[in-house]
């Protein structure tokens, strides 16, 4: 069990449409395969369609949010579209996202 400072924001993965590249953090590595993957899919898939950056973070309460940020001059990077994918996102993945909150609440911050 990873236990985090109260204060702190835990970054569970996030992908680069700049880096081509994905991040996942290792504290979450007992999370099932599956989980994982859909994940890693759900993030990169974020970033073709959209562009930018996507990072699924907890805060210190265990609440899971969706942040999406582009490059100064980014063109290409589609602003209104990722707020209706990032809505779309909550409502198609809500029971994995509560299911992820619930483990990062129990594992991460102790609670019963």
């Amino acid at each position: 069990m990873v236990m985090y400072d109260s204060d702190e924001e835990i970054v569970l993965c996030a992908a680069s449409v700049y880096t081509q590249s994905y991040y996942f953090n290792e504290d979450f590595s007992a999370l099932p395969e599956q989980v994982k993957d859909e994940l890693r899919i759900m993030c990169v898939l974020f970033t073709e369609d959209i562009g930018g950056i996507i990072q699924l973070v907890f805060d210190e309460e265990g609440n899971l949010s969706i942040r999406t940020d582009a490059e100064e001059g980014d063109l290409l990077y589609d602003e209104i579209g990722s707020v209706l994918k990032v809505k779309q996102l909550q409502r198609q993945q809500r029971e994995l996202f509560e299911e992820l909150e619930t483990y990062f609440k129990v594992f991460f911050l102790g609670e019963e």
